[in-house]
């Protein structure tokens, strides 16, 4: 094997280093997929060379700082920009063992800095503007009241969309003091507790889909009318479809930009103006980027139970999938849009 040739690296990296290895989730993958994708396709108008044809020697620092200007000239974002350089490095962090007769041009691709970004503006609702949400869908409907459960979860858990597609029925303990259990980003999974009406909405939905028995306890709670998986895409649709209704009942509470994940910065607002403290808030919502106060933020049950009450109002309703090594024999964009396909 050649090994300044990128393709078998590639392929190990995406196969082996990020599932085995670091134990990255599937979503992770996907995300560095699209990276290198896209960055394979730059370099085939660059240099003329099919992707399996490519060598180490050919990503110059000067070739992925003129990918990186390519994506904002495209419309990507600063941060989009940071997000594809941040996958880029961690793949040359992981060749620099594989292949260090390449070190002087890997180490010029890991000098490249990031883009410093302004500070994002923290896009939220009041209380009122989640309760007119929250009133939106028809109860009286099997599916309406499967969207005003996801709302209420969305917003109650301050969950991640991609985490509220995971939740499996097992998840959630419905006898007092009942809770839920999401798998945040890096297979971290948190306990949250779940208030009184929540819980009661649950059982309710449970009942009604016929889904109460021990049997469905490793059931995902939502599916799609066909019964699969609803994908990430299909929560963000469903909030939109109840934030449009929203808007037009009571406009000046429903800003005219509303991102999925606006329900969650709600809910982080809404506990920090309650009194809660940050530690809480961030071991609340699974971030763990401040390394150095990790120890502090890890609060237990009752004391988030207590923050969650202390906040809450009457706002709700009465693995990866790999595929074989890349090899000489199939093309390596072939082996990058197939991977992660369930």
């Amino acid at each position: 094997m050649n090994n300044s040739n990128i393709s078998i690296h590639i392929s190990n990296y995406f196969r082996l280093y990020l599932p085995g290895e670091c134990g990255f989730s599937s979503a992770t993958i996907t995300s560095y997929r699209d990276t290198f994708k896209q960055l394979l396709l730059y370099c085939k108008k660059i240099t003329g060379k099919e992707p399996e044809e490519l060598n180490i020697s050919d990503f110059t620092k000067e070739l992925v700082r003129e990918f990186l200007d390519d994506l904002e000239k495209s419309g990507k974002s600063v941060s989009t920009r940071n997000q594809r350089l941040a996958a880029i490095k961690s793949f040359f962090n992981y060749l620099k063992y594989e292949s260090p007769e390449n070190l002087e041009t890997i180490r010029g691709i890991l000098q490249i800095k990031t883009k410093k970004t302004s500070e994002p503006i923290v896009n939220y609702l009041s209380v009122e503007g989640v309760s007119v949400i929250l009133h939106q869908p028809n109860i009286h409907s099997e599916k309406g009241f499967r969207d005003a459960l996801i709302l209420t979860l969305l917003y109650e858990t301050g969950a991640r969309v991609s985490e509220v597609t995971e939740i499996k029925i097992g998840d959630i303990r419905q006898d007092k003091p009942a809770t839920i259990v999401l798998h945040g980003k890096g297979s971290k999974d948190r306990l949250i507790p779940l208030s009184e009406k929540t819980c009661k909405l649950i059982k309710s939905y449970l009942t009604r889909t016929q889904k109460d028995g021990v049997m469905f306890k490793d059931k995902l709670l939502f599916s799609n009318r066909v019964g699969e998986k609803l994908t990430r895409a299909g929560v963000a649709y469903i909030l939109k479809k109840y934030v449009d209704l929203a808007r037009i009942e009571n406009p000046a509470l429903i800003p005219e930009k509303f991102s999925p994940h606006c329900m969650r910065h709600s809910k982080a607002m809404h506990l920090l103006q309650a009194g809660v403290a940050i530690i809480y808030i961030r071991d609340f919502l699974g971030h763990s980027s401040i390394k150095t106060t990790e120890i502090y933020a890890k609060s237990d049950e009752k004391t988030k139970r207590e923050a969650l009450e202390s906040a809450y109002s009457a706002i709700s309703h009465t693995e990866y999938s790999g595929l074989d090594l890349w090899n000489e024999n199939v093309s390596l964009m072939k082996f990058l849009t197939e991977l992660c396909k369930s």
